[in-house]
């Protein structure tokens, strides 16, 4: 099913036509990854070479005189980390729309595009040679980063330039002809003609009530009129009459013509910039007109961040945690040393969060007694000089020590590096229905208020970190509070 896509960056929008049917693979796909994956490893060799010439050479001399960069002693150091950044370059090209030559994104918008997406590679490659302790070379790889870049978006500029040129010459120019000159149809004439890169070249109107200029016909003419004006695809105006469109596509399909539908009736609903498609449920179609956007690559790079990141500070720690344990055990032998309570997570998942026990066995049962005390507005209970913390605890919590065992719920997929901290239950059951939304991510070991406002009583402003955190999360608002929290915890300002 075709479908019109609207975009808007300037005065006139511009115009994407979207097939459901280009979701799957095709040909030029292939051929595009080939391209890009050819480009990218010619314009890394050359580097390679020009970096480790001397060496080559030498290798070269003493390998029957056969110069090749395989001779080089540390090449297979580089074959995995090249065929990871071509997989990463790949997954975020393909994320980003850009295997397919699309006329509507400017040149420099997809340049944009190319750029973003080998840093992103670049970028999490580097961060796994770090963690690998392999032998590698950092001109190699920022030397390879920007030659990739230029090299992809020369051919890319290359490839636009000519079909381009193929448009202004008339070749593989589609006609197209319009049902219906009413108000829409001119528009969908008028957002054509001035679009004359898309390559479709508006024939005329079909229309039953109207006559004038360019009116070819009525509907009943169609057969003659797709035929005698060689129509390569039909527009439709008016979706909400259900025996024209059936009327149309019918003869279409007998003429090989595609058929495209205005929805009308969505004008003024949905903004210019939204995209939308048609799915099926059962035999039912179904439009989306509205869907809430879920960064899942980031989402994607953020959980091997996580998890990556949660297996390397494990092992650091190990010899802390063992050692805090013995402390724990030695100052309150009665409880044991870690302490687990339910808290929500993700949508109101309920999770075991685990912390070393930094309070007395039964501090639990002694918390409503203090409820009086506690010196945090809103639902959350908090006591600076809380009599249940025990000698260890005092210093566990001045450094976050305590903290360390949610590396368990790290590793589990239950939270993350960073997000909003995670709640107790008996806080969470006194949440306002707005509170809710801080709900719509992961909790995580550090948040932008631990950072910003740890010590700040008002849990309104506890809740205004949360959210700007949440509206505005990047991978790179992660890296910054997490920077920010190495000095926090460092300073000792944990309570």
């Amino acid at each position: 099913m075709n479908l019109l896509k609207l975009k808007s960056q300037e005065r006139y929008s511009k115009v994407m036509f979207y097939n459901r049917a280009s979701d799957k693979w095709r040909l030029e796909d292939t051929a595009y990854i080939l391209i890009d994956i050819v480009f990218i490893l010619i314009s890394t060799s050359v580097v390679f070479i020009f970096r480790f010439a001397p060496e080559l050479y030498v290798y070269g001399i003493l390998d029957n005189g056969i110069f090749s960069i395989t001779n080089y002693e540390f090449f297979s150091n580089y074959i995995g980390f090249l065929v990871l950044y071509l997989a990463l370059i790949v997954l975020l090209f393909k994320n980003y729309e850009l295997y397919s030559t699309s006329l509507v994104r400017s040149w420099l918008d997809e340049a944009i595009l190319v750029f973003k997406c080998i840093s992103i590679a670049a970028v999490i490659l580097m961060v796994v040679m770090y963690l690998s302790k392999q032998q590698v070379s950092r001109f190699l790889v920022i030397s390879s980063w920007a030659m990739n870049i230029f090299a992809v978006v020369g051919w890319r500029y290359i490839k636009r330039r000519i079909a381009l040129s193929r448009i202004k010459r008339g070749d593989g120019l589609r006609r197209v002809l319009i049902v219906g000159a009413d108000r829409i149809g001119r528009k969908l004439a008028d957002i054509l003609e001035n679009n004359d890169h898309l390559g479709l070249k508006v024939n005329g109107f079909v229309d039953d009530y109207r006559v004038g200029e360019r009116v070819l016909g009525r509907v009943k003419d169609l057969p003659m009129i797709l035929q005698s004006q060689f129509i390569d695809e039909i527009f439709v105006t008016r979706p909400s009459e259900k025996e024209l469109v059936k009327k149309v596509t019918k003869e279409a399909l007998s003429h090989n013509a595609d058929v495209k539908v205005i929805p009308d009736f969505l004008e003024g609903i949905v903004s210019m910039s939204s995209t939308l498609s048609l799915g099926f449920f059962g035999d039912l179609p179904v439009m989306e007109v509205y869907r809430k956007p879920i960064p899942e690559l980031g989402l994607f790079i953020k959980r091997m961040i996580d998890f990556m990141c949660g297996v390397v500070i494990f092992l650091i720690t190990l010899p802390v945690l063992i050692a805090v344990a013995i402390v724990i055990k030695i100052d309150s032998p009665d409880g044991p040393v870690l302490y687990r309570s339910q808290r929500v997570g993700k949508k109101g998942k309920f999770f075991n969060c685990y912390k070393f026990r930094t309070m007395l066995a039964n501090a639990d049962d002694l918390k409503e007694d203090l409820r009086d005390l506690n010196e945090r507005s809103g639902p959350v209970f908090k006591i600076n000089n809380d009599p249940r913390i025990t000698r260890a605890g005092k210093f566990l919590r001045k450094y976050s020590f305590d903290e360390l065992p949610q590396l368990f719920n790290l590793l589990s997929g239950d939270m993350s590096l960073v997000g909003p901290r995670p709640h107790p239950l008996d806080d969470f059951e006194l949440y306002d229905i707005e509170d809710y939304r801080r709900l719509d991510v992961k909790p995580g070991i550090t948040s932008l208020w631990a950072v910003e406002a740890r010590n700040d009583p008002s849990f309104e402003r506890n809740m205004e970190l949360d959210l700007y955190y949440i509206e505005n999360w990047s991978i790179w608002l992660d890296i910054k509070i997490l920077l920010k929290t190495i000095p926090t915890v460092l300073k000792g300002s944990g309570v």
